[in-house]
């Protein structure tokens, strides 16, 4: 009774936040139109739009989703977009003018994608998709011309991407994840997610449903797990179908969320005999699941052979659909996709803890303990598909920021550092497709990659964004995360963010520290004017001022507490770090 009493008061704190939101953002009042509706931005810079080419998408049906933008993969200054009708290849080497440079026509599903090397990884899972990538689909219930699983190209020549692979799955491939092994490159896992029903026997062999109790080789309630040995990927096989929804004390198949409704006023979730997404963080060893009706976690040290250590259950969730650890490992962000991604759920009248993101916080024991939901804070019409979706770490030091997608709800960026006040801090929001009906559209994903923001819309095609500095988000710390450069990302497969060692990281933290108590101002206002003239120095005269500086921070790091103690100790590493430098 107290966690619905409290879960009353967060929600009436929440509309009440909402209405006050409504009634001064601009978001709730745009103009409909699909490729000239209103728009309302803050703290970002909208660099360019560039539309679905042609054969992906229907003119006369702008909300059909077998033509929808899906995922991003990236690499280098090359951009892979997914789409249900295949996948698009961007050069976005110029971001305000972003070029085509393949769109193959490969349809089967939602054609999430993710690269490593020269090879792309496609998952499939509609009925319609054709091991040969043929568009004319597959009509007979059973086929073996129908494919469903994992496909594989090799694009070494990025404007004919080559199929040499195709690993068809009981359930297909709603998403997978790509699971390298630390010291290992000669092989890559891919853990399969699919959540389409079991494909028949006469079209795959060893495939079978039903309930554990009946059919211990169901192919439900497992994920399948591929091995590619990137040498020879025409190799890749399946190698393990981990049953990670078992009881861990019985051996129970379905040990999990049964399926139903948690209570009065509470979400009906279905059982969970699949996982939507899991988001692997192979440098410590963990990988988070977003199950159907549940959260999980999982240690992945041996990847072929991951094994479930925790499990949480939201009264509020009524499909766990992403995950996103924060860098250190401490924080995870799960998102509910409340009706699927295609119903109006961010009205004024939609509670505002459903169809939003649950942040919960990992204990030393790896155990998960619930802090707290955000949903966007401004309501959206009921000619709005809108609901918590993919999103990414903006890599600031010493803040945990995410940009996120939330289809027609637009992007939103946010700084959860604090888990239990979580503060949007930009956004970028179009008005609905159009004004008398609802048309699936908005942002599929959004991901920050190399200093800007990418944004799959829909219907609308690719999006390239910029943040700029705010009283939220400094000039320092922008450029700290600009410096972050990867050469490959995939959002399902997180990698640890390491800051070099540069003067602005150092001015990051301060301005960081800036915003609170723990340093006396004048003291701050002396230090940031000894950090800037340290820059002038070279030789022994540089790496002993930084040194001092780094002193001194580590002096005030040793009566600070919490937040600020960490980023005074990262602070102080960084300043002798540059110090040392040559």
């Amino acid at each position: 009774m107290m966690l619905r009493t409290s879960l009353r008061s967060l929600a009436a704190t929440l509309v009440l936040s909402a209405s006050l939101a409504e009634a001064q953002d601009p978001r709730a009042t745009l103009a409909p139109g699909y490729l000239d509706a209103g728009s309302a931005i803050r703290h970002m810079e909208l660099l360019s739009n560039r539309p679905r080419p042609d054969g992906f998408f229907n003119p006369s049906n702008i909300g059909d989703l077998g033509a929808a933008n899906t995922d991003f993969a990236f690499r280098g200054s090359t951009v892979f977009l997914g789409n249900f009708s295949g996948f698009q290849i961007w050069d976005a080497s110029d971001p305000k003018a972003p070029t085509l440079i393949t769109a193959f026509r490969c349809p089967g599903g939602q054609g999430d994608v993710s690269v490593h090397g020269n090879l792309l990884f496609m998952s499939v899972e509609a009925g319609n998709g054709r091991v040969d990538c043929g568009a004319q689909g597959v009509t007979a219930p059973s086929s073996p011309e129908r494919f469903k699983g994992v496909r594989i190209f090799d694009i070494s020549d990025l404007k004919a991407p080559k199929q040499v692979a195709a690993v068809q799955t009981c359930r297909g491939s709603h998403t997978h994840t790509l699971v390298p092994k630390p010291g290992d490159a000669e092989r890559i896992y891919v853990y399969v997610q699919g959540t389409s029903g079991v494909r028949p026997e006469t079209e795959l062999a060893g495939c079978t449903g039903g309930d554990p109790s009946e059919n211990p080789n169901t192919a439900l309630f497992r994920i399948e797990i591929i091995e590619v040995p990137l040498a020879r990927p025409q190799e890749a096989r399946i190698v393990n179908a981990p049953r990670i929804f078992a009881d861990r004390a019985t051996g129970n198949i379905a040990g999990l969320w049964m399926g139903g409704a948690h209570g009065e006023g509470t979400q009906r979730t279905s059982v969970t005999n699949q996982c939507h997404d899991i988001t692997v963080y192979p440098e410590i060893g963990l990988a988070a699941g977003a199950c159907s009706g549940n959260g999980i976690l999982l240690d992945i040290r041996d990847p072929a052979n991951p094994t479930r250590i925790d499990e949480v259950i939201d009264a509020n969730f009524a499909y766990w659909h992403s995950a996103t650890f924060s860098n250190d490992g401490k924080t995870v962000i799960f998102t509910d996709e409340w009706g699927g991604g295609t119903a109006a759920r961010c009205r004024d009248t939609d509670r505002p803890e459903w169809g939003a993101n649950a942040i919960f916080a990992i204990g030393a024991d790896r155990k998960m303990t619930f802090k707290g939901y955000y949903k966007i804070p401004v309501p959206q019409t009921a000619q709005e598909n809108c609901v918590a979706h993919n999103g990414s770490l903006v890599p600031v030091p010493g803040r945990d920021i995410f940009v996120q997608a939330w289809y027609q709800g637009g992007i939103s960026v946010t700084d959860f550092t604090d888990p239990t006040k979580v503060q949007e801090i930009a956004y970028f929001d179009r008005g609905p497709m159009a004004a008398d009906r609802l048309y699936t559209g908005g942002f599929w994903s959004a991901y920050w990659y190399n200093g800007l923001i990418y944004g799959s819309e829909i219907g609308r095609g690719l999006d390239i964004l910029a943040l700029t500095p705010s009283e939220f988000l400094s000039e320092n710390e922008l450029a700290a995360a600009k410096l972050v450069q990867e050469q490959t990302v995939n959002p399902q497969l997180q990698t640890r963010i390491v800051w070099p060692a540069h003067p602005s990281v150092a001015k990051a933290y301060v301005d960081q520290l800036a915003r609170g108590t723990s340093v006396p101002a004048a003291d701050l206002a002396n230090f940031r004017n000894l950090l800037n003239g340290a820059e002038r120095f070279s030789g022994t005269q540089k790496q002993s001022a930084y040194n001092q500086l780094a002193g001194q921070a580590s002096s005030w790091a040793g009566r600070a507490t919490g937040k600020d103690a960490e980023r005074l100790t990262a602070l102080a590493s960084t300043l002798r770090a540059i110090g040392a430098a040559r």
